[in-house]
């Protein structure tokens, strides 16, 4: 069945089974995300529910006491690492006061004294939890870590303790059963969905003994996905390749030899370059080395963070954690922890997700073997006698694309500095949506690398704030990723959001441009795009604001922001040489333009990979199989069954995998890159349609109901509110020029 025919066929059941509420996302997680639920207005003492203020000693806390900076941005410049587990404490004890005052009101239940005193709850909680993260992501330290550690399974307790709550639940339930005789607004009828689905989906139905055993998985999982995380960026930053001597360095260009010698300095070894395990230092090192021996101790260090059989090793992890997912699974009535993953999404099931990665991969492995062959006649051309291996087709792809395109990534990355993609993103927002974007230096930081941005409407309101994190550093988790200070809602009185971009570029030397490639400008955007989709929240209540969205709808905002980054218009504009401020030459813009697909077999064979193994994982259905799980045998029987080429490595092993142990966000569910992938390009295509990229009707469409619209309607009826019909694959396959192939067996 084709990917439109099956979307039309779900629709009716996406209205059942939209997204969960970030409140149930984080029950879901057992301690990984942050909380959605109600914030605290700006400036407000925290509260309990009777209205008693915290102690005095608890309100002298920078955390807990009124933010004072400007839009009540968190006081990071007030805040160590000491304030962090007191204030947690005294949250947690007020939500507990505010929970047991709504489960224990002697009235009917209603939406107001049931569904909204829950929206309105643990708002300091709330606060802390963001503050935090914000931290433990980008700016950890041993102190962070230990506090984590401590936390993150005390939080999943006291998460379960509100979800299993009986008495809670079944002023909920009530509610949820008279929906039909309440005459609530849209709005309110979704939210009171969402919180039945997300108490229902967290176990609230169980019974006495089943509710215990879960919150004890629950609780579990949180140390677990804790530790996950931390083992992956501890083993990733006790490696460096240090290079020595100009042979070490052969074939480097300037731009990666500085970002090389910077890491070095950091590091204590001045006059040295360091080469880490950050992408931005990865990808130059094997795209442009000379040396393939280095190229081999690289990839193999990249490849196995978390599985190198020492105290940072994940496989042991991975068995447990995929343990507890199935029981968990089972005592919810699933067979396997990717049903109930994907019984709460656009795609309904794990086969309709395999469905989609096997149309795509066909396409890939054909255009894979296409790229194999011309960089194996790369590698004659430059007297390379040896196989191709995963190390060489970094390399090698790029000598192919420069000679069949007649150009290089360094010439590319001449063009592209950080600061003017940044202004190219503030940019197409302006035309899209009419927002506009001004710098602020008065909002306290965690780290100075940190810029602000305050947002405002086409009438100079107010709409939030914007913060960007864009280098590596030591302390900073590898990736790239947007997060919340808080979320927009106008329950009592309009609270605006507080988002956050934070990537991982090479750090330019003092007064040197940071220059990335179009990859990663590109990535600059994808992240933006998530930030537009919190910014531009325009929602009463907060549970179902900004990204709170099904998790295959969440990167579509994302990645269809993407494609304003590749307009020839905004190259043209904003793609200017970081030395003469001259723009791209249109003949070097037809190469790159000419050269977009050189990779994509590479680029899709990699991902799937990837969502193959993360899909296959989660649903295994016997706790035995687990138990003797060989995580490495299990990735080769997976991906050998599929075909994958040896000189293609995955995009993440399974013992480094975030996505998949981390947390849950993505866990089972890598696939909604490729289910997005879908949604963008369809939805792009529209533009292209329209003969204009910014055509303001379809831009406001897009707006009211993507970006604005939170998770307010299912996410089906979002899409094709905006597109007038429901999404087609066949954009994907043509922008990434691939081929429709024959279905592989699942």
């Amino acid at each position: 069945m084709g990917f439109q025919n099956k979307v039309a066929l779900m629709n009716g059941r996406a209205a059942r089974l939209a997204a969960v509420s970030a409140f149930a996302l984080l029950a879901a997680c057992g301690g990984q995300g942050e909380t959605e639920r109600g914030e605290m207005g700006q400036g407000e003492m925290v509260q309990g529910a009777a209205g008693e203020a915290v102690s005095e000693a608890e309100a002298s806390n920078p955390l807990l006491a009124p933010w004072t900076a400007p839009f009540g941005a968190p006081p990071f410049d007030d805040i160590d690492s000491g304030h962090f587990t007191p204030a947690f404490e005294a949250a947690m004890r007020v939500h507990r006061d505010e929970i047991a005052v709504i489960a224990a009101n002697p009235h009917e239940p209603t939406f107001d004294n049931t569904i909204a005193a829950l929206e309105r709850s643990g708002g300091a909680l709330a606060r802390v939890q963001r503050t935090f993260s914000a931290y433990a992501s980008s700016a950890t330290n041993d102190d962070i870590r230990a506090i984590q550690r401590e936390m993150a399974p005390r939080l999943a307790a006291h998460r379960s303790a509100i979800f299993l709550n009986e008495a809670l639940f079944d002023r909920i339930d009530a509610v949820y059963r008279n929906l039909e005789t309440l005459n609530l607004a849209a709005e309110q009828a979704r939210v009171v969905e969402r919180t039945h689905t997300a108490f229902v989906r967290a176990g609230a139905e169980l019974d006495g003994d089943g509710r215990a055993r879960l919150a004890a998985i629950i609780e579990e999982l949180a140390g677990l996905y804790t530790a996950f995380s931390q083992n992956v960026q501890k083993d990733a930053e006790s490696f460096m390749l240090v290079l020595e001597t100009d042979a070490d360095t052969a074939g480097l260009p300037d731009v990666a030899l500085g970002a090389a010698a910077q890491a070095a300095a950091e590091r204590g070894l001045a006059g040295k370059h360091v080469v880490t395990l950050a992408r931005s230092s990865f990808e130059p090192f094997m795209t442009f080395s000379e040396r393939r021996d280095l190229r081999e101790k690289l990839f193999r260090a990249w490849t196995n963070r978390g599985d190198n059989g020492n105290a940072f090793d994940n496989k042991e992890s991975i068995r447990r954690i995929l343990d507890l997912r199935l029981e968990r699974a089972r005592l919810l009535g699933y067979d396997n922890f990717a049903q109930y993953r994907t019984a709460n999404t656009m795609a309904a099931t794990p086969q309709n997700a395999r469905d989609l990665l096997d149309e795509v991969w066909a396409g890939a492995l054909a255009k894979a073997e296409a790229e194999a062959e011309e960089i194996r006649a790369a590698m004659a051309a430059d007297g390379a006698e040896h196989p191709l291996e995963p190390w060489d087709w970094w390399r090698y792809a790029e000598k192919s694309r420069a000679a069949r395109y007649d150009f290089n990534e360094d010439e590319v990355k001449a063009y592209l500095s950080l600061d003017n993609v940044l202004k190219a993103q503030f940019a197409v927002a302006n035309r899209l949506f009419g927002v506009t974007f001004e710098e602020r230096f008065d909002i306290p930081v965690y780290h100075h690398d940190v810029r602000v941005w305050e947002m405002k409407d086409a009438g100079g309101a107010h709409i939030g704030l914007f913060y960007g994190d864009y280098f590596a550093r030591q302390g900073k988790r590898s990736g790239a990723w947007m997060s919340a200070l808080r979320v927009q809602h106008r329950l009592d009185g309009e609270v605006t959001p507080l988002i956050m971009n934070n990537c991982n570029y090479n750090k330019p030397a003092p007064g040197e441009p940071a220059l990335i490639t179009l990859r990663e400008a590109e990535v600059v955007f994808h992240e933006f795009g998530h930030a537009l989709h919190g910014l531009m929240s325009d929602v009463t209540y907060p549970s179902i604001a900004g990204t709170s969205v099904d998790y295959d709808f969440v990167e579509f905002p994302a990645q269809i922001y993407e494609h304003w980054m590749r307009a020839p218009q905004v190259i043209e504009e904003f793609a200017l040489h970081h030395e003469t401020g001259e723009p791209m030459p249109a003949a070097l813009l037809e190469k790159v333009r000419a050269a977009a697909n050189a990779k994509s077999g590479f680029d899709n064979v990699e991902f799937i990979a990837s969502a193959f193994v993360d899909l296959a994982l989660h649903r295994i259905e016997d706790r035995r199989v687990i138990a003797a799980l060989d995580i490495n045998q299990f990735e080769d029987d997976i991906l050998d069954a599929a075909g994958k080429p040896d000189a293609i490595a995955m995009r993440h092993r399974s013992p480094h995998f975030l996505h998949a142990f981390a947390g849950e966000l993505y866990a089972g569910g890598y696939y909604t890159y490729m289910w997005a992938g879908v949604l963008d390009n369809d939805g792009f295509a529209a533009f292209e349609e329209a003969g204009d990229i910014f055509d303001p009707a379809l831009a406001a469409k897009l707006r009211d109901y993507v970006y604005a619209a939170g998770n307010s309607r299912p996410a089906m009826d979002a899409y094709i509110g905006f597109r007038g019909r429901a999404p087609e694959t066949g954009p994907l396959l043509r922008n990434r020029g691939l081929d429709r192939g024959e279905k592989p067996e699942s």
